[in-house]
């Protein structure tokens, strides 16, 4: 008996000496990990922004409405290619804590495969039920034509677009989140030289736009699929690539609350659609700018969640390691570390927001008095509490991290579902297209109280479980 627990002790401290995630300083791993995985999030947001700036300049407001249209596709496939990919990484994190190579091997492969699959099936949706979806999303009558020139583009970029959102992931799981962030800003230099080439010099419109965010893609796609034969943790063979439902469904729970989350958003976006498009054909606005004005809003907000989740997606590692290997301290610390500065990064931004609209929503063109109006009532009052939705974000990737997908998916459900659709769906009823508005704080708030709630009683557990270590 004391000889095995002697061998587990040897294996233990052998795995420390060789996965500084268990030993290095938890700032500096911070700082390893989170970096690259924020620039890798901010270039993804990127492909959308750059898209809205450039055709905000070259088409006009239209153009840009058409592309939110379109928007609520991209985030299901996103919604997928994050669940296999958030999921395959901490199954690969909780595997290596717990020294179990051939798991991590198995569950890296079949993440691999099945993100490939769902590529290819996502493209064929796309192209199939075209105009279905359209409809679906809200479109009007005077976006319908770009937005289906934009969608019947884009779908053909969603092998690519799936493949290295889901392999990123693993990517920085690996321990090489430098070479993820490679692949997304590669692929999105790309996009932002293709762009007003296709847009200006070739006036291709909205087709351009698709078009150079489809070979962006292509080269992050292909740069990714490189990495499969460099990994440093696994080893990927034709035996670990056989699909195993056992495993599968393990890296669908460990995932599936970024699944939620980006599924979340996508009913969202289409409830925030209808409404507008119902409120404001009844309001001085009318339905094409308010589509277009709170579709940039929420991109441009978009940009600092970004950072809150690479800031926690590249905690999570840390946490799923040494949550693993039973070093609670650790996992603690770096969850604290995580929400310390992602609160102090909302803020920055929230400040940004209210401070000086004016000037981010002249990125996007030149519109009329009551484009600004409406957009700048966006800013401020829709995204006014964001600083309270970080806590919620990182929480929930926290949660997802130490294999507690019930609560990661409570918390991910709770902002966008139990608490925005129906204060999307009651105020307007009072308050008009202004309503519509005050549903984004409303929710922020409840959600908050209910990630406190739920995060007070998960660290009251690891607490007694780190007396039990002890």
């Amino acid at each position: 008996m004391n000889d095995t627990t002697n061998v587990e002790k040897e294996e233990t401290q052998n795995q420390e000496k060789q996965n500084p995630l268990g030993t290095e300083k938890i700032g500096k791993l911070i700082k390893q990990f989170a970096i690259p995985c924020i620039i890798s999030l901010l270039v993804s947001s990127l492909y959308n922004i750059v898209d809205q700036i450039f055709i905000g300049q070259g088409v006009g407001y239209l153009g840009n409405a058409a592309t939110n249209i379109v928007f609520p596709f991209t985030v299901v496939t996103m919604a997928f290619a994050l669940m296999i990919g958030d999921g395959a990484s901490a199954y690969l994190s909780l595997s290596l804590g717990k020294n179990d190579k051939e798991s991590a091997n198995k569950g890296v492969s079949n993440g691999i495969v099945v993100s490939a699959l769902l590529g290819i099936i996502f493209l064929g949706i796309g192209l199939v039920f075209k105009e279905g979806l359209l409809k679906l999303f809200g479109v009007t009558e005077a976006s319908y034509e770009h937005a289906k020139t934009y969608m019947t583009y884009i779908v053909l970029g969603m092998p690519f677009f799936v493949f290295t959102t889901a392999v990123n992931s693993i990517i920085r799981a690996d321990g090489s989140p430098q070479y993820a962030m490679k692949t997304m800003l590669t692929g999105a230099i790309l996009n932002m030289i293709l762009d007003p080439i296709a847009i200006f010099v070739f006036h291709l419109g909205v087709k351009g736009a698709a078009i150079a965010t489809i070979i962006g893609q292509m080269v992050s796609g292909v740069m990714s699929f490189w990495y499969i034969k460099k990994f440093k943790s696994v080893t990927i063979t034709k035996e670990s690539m056989k699909l195993e439902w056992k495993t599968l469904k393990k890296i669908c729970s460990l995932g599936i609350s970024s699944f939620i989350t980006q599924i979340a958003i996508t009913i969202v976006l289409i409830v925030i659609n209808q409404t507008l498009t119902k409120y404001g054909a009844e309001s001085k606005y009318g339905s094409d700018i308010p589509l277009s004005a709170l579709g940039i809003v929420m991109k441009v907000n978009q940009i600092v969640n970004s950072i809150v989740i690479g800031l926690a997606a590249g905690a999570q590692p840390i946490i799923g390691f040494n949550f693993g290997a039973k070093k609670y301290d650790r996992v603690l610390k770096t969850y604290g570390f995580a929400v310390k500065v992602g609160l102090g990064i909302t803020a920055l931004g929230t400040l940004i927001f209210q401070l000086c609209p004016q000037l981010i929503i002249n990125l996007f063109g030149q519109e009329d008095e009551l484009y600004n109006e409406f957009a700048q009532l966006c800013f401020r009052i829709f995204i006014a509490l964001v600083t309270l939705n970080s806590f919620q974000i990182t929480s929930g990737i926290f949660f997802q991290a130490i294999g507690n997908p019930v609560k990661a998916a409570i918390l991910s459900l709770s902002r966008q579902i139990g608490f925005l659709v129906p204060a999307m769906l009651i105020l307007p009823k009072f308050f008009g297209i202004e309503g519509l508005l005050y549903a984004g704080p409303t929710a922020d708030s409840l959600a908050f109280i209910l990630a406190i709630i739920l995060v007070t009683i998960e660290v009251r557990k690891i607490k007694g479980m780190k007396k039990e270590v002890n």
